[in-house]
């Protein structure tokens, strides 16, 4: 039976339909593609599952994972064309992973707690990846990831070598006092020592917000929908009005704002 015509297809199915894809007599577009020109793709489809997620979409997850899936068979299948590895080589090595990950499970280790199965991956982890100081740890944490997630596993790493603040409290004078200096390098209006301060303060607030048991970046995705939930309703009171948002003042713009808000 042609793979075009299968009732139900499975893993091996979509290994198969990418090297085809691959092939001499594949897609143009597929042949053409290699690591570098398909790797925004990747974080695309990436984010893409994590908003299913966060709408409690089924239907769409389905979706999107087999989309990240997808990337996954792409890669690897590049990957087995240069010879170097191919799609079980990658099973295969996740598997050994989560069972030397899970001593708790597949071999004799007990944990009391989820706190206790973190810290023993940590160990594990570290030690697989020859990490022998605490520094490896820090640099090791991707580039790519936004910046908000990576200033908070900076943290948190930083946490485990006993360099952090005791508490909230600490974390937030910190950040009054980056605040500080930035106002500092604003009113002698050094460019270079702006970036860097207002940089520095974004740090401290990430560190604030973990240390108050908060995710920087779940924060800040939440005040950039509220504020495009109260532009909208400033936008429309400027209509109702029978105005243009870009013809009306800065003041005018904020009697709007304030009315938005308080909708």
């Amino acid at each position: 039976m042609p793979i075009s015509e299968k009732k139900k297809y499975e893993i091996s199915d979509l290994l198969e339909i990418m090297a085809l894809l691959r092939s001499e007599n594949g897609c143009p577009w597929d042949k053409e593609q290699n690591h570098k020109s398909i790797r925004n793709n990747f974080l695309e489809e990436a984010y893409e599952a994590v908003e299913a997620i966060d709408n409690e979409d089924s239907v769409l997850l389905r979706e999107e994972l087999g989309d990240v899936l997808l990337q996954v068979v792409f890669h690897a299948q590049i990957e087995q064309e240069a010879g170097r590895f191919d799609f079980s080589d990658v099973t295969d090595e996740l598997c050994r992973k989560l069972i030397e990950r899970h001593p708790h499970v597949f071999g004799e280790v007990h944990v009391r707690n989820s706190g206790d199965v973190l810290k023993n991956w940590d160990s594990i982890k570290q030690k697989s990846k020859g990490q022998e100081t605490f520094t490896q740890t820090l640099k090791s944490i991707p580039v790519p990831l936004p910046a908000l997630m990576r200033a908070e596993k900076i943290g948190k790493r930083a946490a485990r070598a006993g360099y952090d603040f005791p508490n909230a409290s600490e974390a937030f004078v910190s950040l009054k006092r980056e605040a500080a200096e930035l106002e500092q390098a604003m009113q002698q209006n050094d460019p270079e020592g702006i970036a860097e301060e207002l940089g520095d303060v974004l740090f401290s607030c990430v560190n604030t917000a973990r240390k108050l048991g908060f995710c920087a970046e779940e924060l800040l995705d939440s005040a950039n929908a509220k504020f495009i939930a109260r532009f909208e309703i400033a936008e429309n009171l400027i209509l109702a009005d029978g105005k243009k948002m870009t013809e009306l003042s800065a003041e005018q713009l904020d009697f709007y704002w304030q009315k938005a808000k308080k909708k």
